[in-house]
């Protein structure tokens, strides 16, 4: 079990991808596509981790997880 997490958000991740595949299936050439990078950041915080490591998280952080694990 991890303590945290930070990364791009998985779901947005597909959406774009799916975009990319439909236009290339519309016969875009795929090296005139630009390359993006993500906009939509998770942060998770596993509570339960913190608990066995005895670390207490500040709550000005849990404020801002996405997803906290109880």
């Amino acid at each position: 079990m991890g303590l945290m997490a930070y990364g791009q958000n998985v779901t947005q991740y597909f959406h774009r991808a799916a975009t990319y595949v439909d236009k290339i299936l519309r016969v875009a050439n795929p090296a005139n596509l630009p390359v993006e990078q993500p906009i939509i950041f998770d942060m998770v915080i596993n509570l339960k981790t913190a608990k066995m490591l005895s670390i207490k998280i500040p709550h000005s952080v849990l404020v801002q997880a996405t997803k906290v694990i109880e």
